[in-house]
């Protein structure tokens, strides 16, 4: 899969690639993960990506013409394989079942990064007009600065479900569940004095148990 991320700030986001599995998932070869500057298919001169808008009011709103240049120059798979994901505050609620879902159907992932007060509300039907499959989604109820964190998040959420990705199928907390985990020392003792000790059931090499213990405490 590979996933295609547009943003105004590319910085942001790079480093986060660049680092654990994510980072191991693409020199792999299991995914890709493409970061463009969306200022660079601006046509002016000072590279303007944003503008007053329409009607009055506070801040700025994200052009039209750069996201769509950028979009049809750097996203060629069949568009039936492409999702373009939209962040927006007010967008779908993004949930795992989505991320397992989104892992199986498509072959490419664009997402465009807003910011501001917004992107101008043609960009919606101008996408579907073309053929693309767009979805407008949101990482949570709260708001964000820009929509960095959010494309971070689903390629993430999407990359893991991915095989080989985490290494083990097994490793996927839907499958193993989530539990209470522990690791060497035995015994903590903290500033103080206090013993925090690992539960016993655990030491016992009794996997019968041991599962059952998890099974107790799981939250999957």
């Amino acid at each position: 899969m590979t996933f295609h991320i547009f943003t105004i700030f590319p910085e942001a986001i790079k480093g986060y690639f660049e680092t654990s599995i994510l980072k191991r998932a693409q020199q792999k070869k299991l995914i890709k993960i493409k970061i463009y500057d969306i200022r660079k298919y601006a046509k002016d001169k000072h590279k303007t990506t944003d503008d007053k808008p329409f009607g009055g009011g506070p801040g700025m709103v994200m052009k039209i013409e750069p996201i769509v240049k950028a979009i049809k120059s750097k996203v060629k798979s069949q568009k039936s394989k492409i999702l373009v994901i939209l962040t927006s505050a007010t967008g779908k609620q993004f949930e795992q079942k989505m991320a397992s879902n989104f892992s199986k159907k498509y072959k490419d992932i664009a997402i465009i990064c807003g910011r501001y007060e917004g992107i101008d509300e043609r960009l919606k039907k101008i996408l579907r007009d073309l053929g693309y499959n767009l979805q407008e989604l949101s990482i949570g109820p709260y708001i964000l600065t820009g929509g960095e964190i959010p494309a971070m998040a689903v390629v993430d959420a999407v990359s893991r479900h991915l095989p080989g990705v985490l290494g083990k199928k097994e490793s996927l907390e839907e499958i193993k569940g989530s539990y209470p985990v522990y690791t060497r020392p035995e015994v903590f003792f903290a500033p103080g004095g206090k013993k925090y000790k690992v539960p016993k059931v655990l030491l016992s090499g009794n996997h019968k148990k041991i599962k059952e213990w998890r099974v107790k405490r799981g939250k999957l």
